[in-house]
């Protein structure tokens, strides 16, 4: 029985995500935050993790990237990348012009803003730690709708006002597993990485995109962070096309990590579908 923490609860894009991974015998774990997924399969209550990375009109989930980058050793095991749809739900029986403030979690509402500036201007929208969280608030406050998958308001004996109220078509985000190890190779591979520079200087971004190019490599991702450290101290996270164990990506890192503080690789793994 292979245990999968994810972010919930119940009804979440996670869930479904993690659903999605089709395992004969699976029990799903859910956790209330990103930094909880992690903690599970960190401590041994889970045997890998589900958590969002990226979305096609957001970008980044930077919680996902910070607790990959420093907060975790845990690697990526494996992407998944699925189709996302946003509906309007609130309690039975209320109607679009009811709505007096909105709920959901700040990665959907970012996705679905320009639609709530037209249907719904003026009206508050408060934070929720997850879609699914966001629903059942609205299902049991009346006047309070919330951004959320239909699944959830089927769950959460809520109803859905509107269908597809994302801002753009073909509105998509990439989860991945995480777990313990990277996965061998399979020859349609990515690689996560997360690059700390010795110092700061002119050159350094050129110095690093240098070995890749030198090396026939295709960057699919790349982002700077902070480091934490002081402000403007920042590190890249790249993704990469190929695998650790490949000659040309092997050589690439081993010449990076001659020149970099730090070369943390986050995961090498199979690239969806």
């Amino acid at each position: 029985m292979t245990t999968i923490a994810y972010l919930g609860p119940e009804g979440t894009f996670s869930e479904v995500a993690a659903l999605s991974l089709g395992m004969p015998e699976m029990k799903l774990h859910s956790c209330v935050s990103i930094a909880e997924v992690f903690e599970a399969v960190e401590r041994g209550k889970a045997d890998i993790g589900v958590v969002p990375i990226e979305n096609s009109i957001e970008g980044s989930v930077v919680a996902t990237l910070d607790a990959l980058v420093f907060d975790s050793s845990l690697e990526i095991q494996q992407e998944l990348v699925l189709d996302i749809r946003f509906a309007l739900v609130a309690s039975p029986g209320t109607a679009l012009a009811d709505v007096t403030s909105v709920v959901a979690h700040p990665q959907a509402s970012g996705q679905c803003r320009r639609w709530l500036e037209r249907h719904l201007p003026g009206r508050p929208v408060s934070a929720a730690n997850s879609n699914a969280e966001a629903v059942a608030t609205a299902a049991s406050t009346p006047g309070t709708a919330a951004l959320g998958p239909a699944l959830a308001a089927v769950i959460y004996d809520a109803e859905v006002l509107e269908d597809d109220v994302q801002d753009y078509a073909g509105n998509q985000t990439r989860f991945v597993v995480i777990g313990r190890g990277l996965r061998p190779r399979t020859g349609h591979d990515k690689t996560s990485l997360a690059l700390f520079m010795k110092r700061d200087k002119p050159g350094a971004l050129l110095m690093i995109l240098s070995e890749f190019a030198y090396g026939d490599i295709n960057l699919t991702k790349i982002q700077s962070r902070p480091t934490k450290r002081q402000l403007g101290d920042y590190m890249f996270f790249v993704d990469l096309e190929g695998h650790v164990d490949d000659e040309h990506v092997r050589l690439a890192l081993d010449c990076l990590r001659l020149k970099l503080r730090e070369v943390k690789v986050l995961g090498s793994y199979p690239v969806a579908g």
